[in-house]
């Protein structure tokens, strides 16, 4: 069982002078879930090389389980500095992907052309894809096979508008999650702000939030 897990390589958090990058229990928790399931993991990035953290998500208040097992685990953390580059994976060599949120995707992943023909490829061939938190955000420009947005009718669900209100940055992201996923014709839902919740479309995965990145993982490995 392979799974590529694909992080950002984006580090400003837009003009705030801020540095942003991927969240680390969105990362960490599920990496264990499927470290300990047994699966070949491989781990991606835009740049390749070690991903941007987002140093908030390395505060005391976000530490769970997962980020602890992950601070004290230098053969997780070898790994993570050396992703490799995005242009360099095919989906032919994965099982299923696996998107950790962040605010950086929305810069990059959402944009970048090796991400979006990936998950186009790799849904295609009936492989499963998960997204959590804003890591959903990077479907906004991937097509199904007959040029619809991929998600279009598709129950579907990543951080909300009030997630983002509450943590100050809804006039910094270049969009909002919730309302790019309803705009391309996502079924959109929801549930409360900060606890754990993930829809299963097919072979999609997307999870709300942080909380839901465990979730989502396990959700992932069901469907393999």
């Amino acid at each position: 069982m392979k799974i590529l897990m694909v992080l950002t390589s984006h580090d400003e958090l837009g003009n705030t002078g801020r540095k942003t990058g991927f969240w680390l229990e969105e990362f960490a928790a599920p990496y264990y879930v499927f470290k300990d399931a047994g699966a070949e993991i491989t781990l991606a990035s835009p740049n390749g090389g070690q991903p941007p953290l987002d140093p908030k998500s390395a505060e005391k208040d976000f530490q769970t389980p997962a980020t602890g097992r992950f601070n004290n685990d230098p053969a997780a953390q070898a790994a993570l500095a050396q992703t490799v580059a995005l242009k360099t994976v095919a989906a032919d060599d994965y099982d299923a992907i696996f998107y950790p949120g962040g605010h950086g995707p929305l810069w990059d992943l959402a944009e970048d052309k090796d991400s979006i023909a990936l998950i186009e490829a790799t849904y295609r061939k009936g492989k499963p894809v998960a997204t959590v938190c804003h890591a959903p955000g990077v479907l906004r420009h991937v097509r199904a096979a007959d040029g619809t947005p991929l998600v279009q009718g598709k129950g579907v669900t990543g951080f909300t508008n009030s997630e983002e209100a509450a943590v100050g940055l809804t006039e910094v992201v270049p969009f909002l999650v919730e309302d790019e996923l309803r705009k391309i014709g996502g079924n959109y839902s929801k549930g409360a702000d900060w606890q754990p919740y993930i829809i299963v479309d097919g072979k999609l995965v997307t999870g709300q939030n942080p909380a839901s990145s465990e979730p989502a993982a396990r959700a992932l490995l069901k469907l393999l």
